[in-house]
């Protein structure tokens, strides 16, 4: 097998990003009820208009239920297992600039990790 200075990193993406979009059919309090997706479609477009998207950079994906609903809506960000959560496009764009771009956890926006589903 050939290596090469162009190849991805070992875990393909360098960061990758889970939005919970669930909805749960029983009324109870669920992601998607608090614009879980206008916040997925703000990061996939800030990423992928920043060029940080593709192998070796920034993957964002949507998911289902990540058991944390309480706090939602939330997202992670991987590898580092970071849990956030966001209530506008200004948090969304924090997240995007300060920790998938450079590197930095967005203190205010963490979600307590007490908070489950």
């Amino acid at each position: 097998m050939s290596t090469s200075s162009t190849a991805p990193p070992r875990g393909y993406y360098g960061r990758h990003i889970f939005f919970c979009l669930n909805q749960r059919k029983n009324g109870e309090d669920s992601c998607s009820q608090h614009n879980a997706q206008q916040g997925f479609d703000r990061c996939k477009a800030r990423i992928k208009e920043m060029g940080l998207a593709g192998p070796g950079k920034v993957r964002v994906n949507k998911a289902g239920c990540l058991d944390r609903c309480a706090g939602g809506p939330v997202a992670v960000v991987y590898p580092e297992a970071i849990w956030y959560t966001f209530v506008d496009e200004e948090d969304i764009d924090e997240i995007v600039d300060s920790h998938l771009r450079d590197g930095k956890v967005v203190e205010r926006l963490l979600l307590p990790p007490d908070v489950g589903r």
